[in-house]
């Protein structure tokens, strides 16, 4: 019961604190001060208190977008073991509703986008599933790779079975999918190389260019529901790059938690040394992000 509140109060809580960590890492490398860490919340707080402005073009899909998209994302959370505890919710053939919960809130999404009759929208619509449809084959290998490696299809078992033990036993195919997962996390979440979540450039917006005409309450639950996907699947590629575990519950959490903290300051870290990718060059990393999952796939089947 103690393991799933911490669970419950990590989910809810902590996924902004990783947007404020990637800011001020980034500020760092610029040499500027940056905005606080706690900046997000401040954001989220800001957004609820204020009104809405919608089109009279729009239907309920463009209200319901934000809403179910954020409501999958939570759903997901209860999905994915945080460190080397228990998901509240697991059962056999949970990976598969676990990555297409995602794929119902980017339906959603890109519906909400489409229905505002904006072609600027449509055109980041149109990319965002184009990459989506590269990163999910990646996802699905890596899944299949760790239940090869660990005999179950359930979540909980099939990413606390990757330990140090492990990684000595089949090093080279945990590598592969280890760096397959992180492009698969960057592009996931819109991060750089593949998109600037800090751009308003027509011709390179990806993401945020689906969201512009959400304001309010609305656009807050879309920013806390991407703080959220960066958080979940930060967490699950935890599992694969640092599998520690110290016996202790709670000294697991606090490990997990600075873990997550770490992964934010790496990723703020590529992002400042990475300019962003040309369109045309971002399905070739993903496919490449394929081929290392699958390849991984292949050095564990025996």
């Amino acid at each position: 019961m103690v393991d799933t509140i911490l669970h419950l109060v990590l989910v809810l809580t902590m996924p902004p604190l990783l947007l404020g960590v990637i800011g001020k890492t980034k500020a760092a490398f610029a040499g500027r001060v940056g905005a606080p860490y706690l900046q997000p919340y401040y954001d989220l707080a800001r957004l609820m208190r204020k009104g809405v402005v919608i089109s009279d073009t729009t239907t309920w899909l463009f209200k319901a977008g934000p809403i179910i998209t954020l409501a999958a994302t939570l759903l997901a959370a209860l999905l994915v073991p945080l460190g080397r505890h228990a998901a509240p919710i697991s059962f056999t053939g949970d990976m598969i509703l676990f990555a297409y919960l995602f794929a119902l809130g980017r339906f959603f999404t890109t519906a909400a986008a489409l229905d505002t009759g904006s072609s600027f929208e449509g055109m980041g619509a149109a990319r965002e599933v184009t990459f989506s449809c590269l990163a999910e084959p990646a996802l699905f290998f890596a899944l299949i790779t760790l239940t090869r490696l660990s005999g179950s299809l359930s979540l909980t078992p099939m990413l606390n079975h990757v330990t140090l033990f492990v990684w000595w036993d089949t090093g080279a195919a945990l590598l592969l999918m280890m760096t397959g997962l992180f492009v698969v996390l960057l592009a996931e979440n819109c991060r750089i190389p593949f998109d600037d979540p800090n751009t308003h450039l027509e011709l390179t917006m990806i993401h945020e260019v689906m969201v512009l005409d959400h304001s309010g309450p609305y656009f807050g639950c879309i920013l806390y529901g991407a703080s959220l996907k960066l958080y979940l699947l930060g967490a699950f590629f935890l599992h694969i790059a640092l599998p520690l575990s110290s016996g202790n519950s709670y000294l697991d959490w606090l490990i997990f938690a600075l873990s997550m903290i770490l992964l934010a300051m790496a990723i703020g870290v590529v992002e400042s040394v990475m300019a962003r990718l040309r369109l045309i060059r971002v399905p070739q990393l993903l496919v490449a992000a394929i081929i290392l999952t699958a390849f991984s796939l292949i050095l564990v089947v025996r």
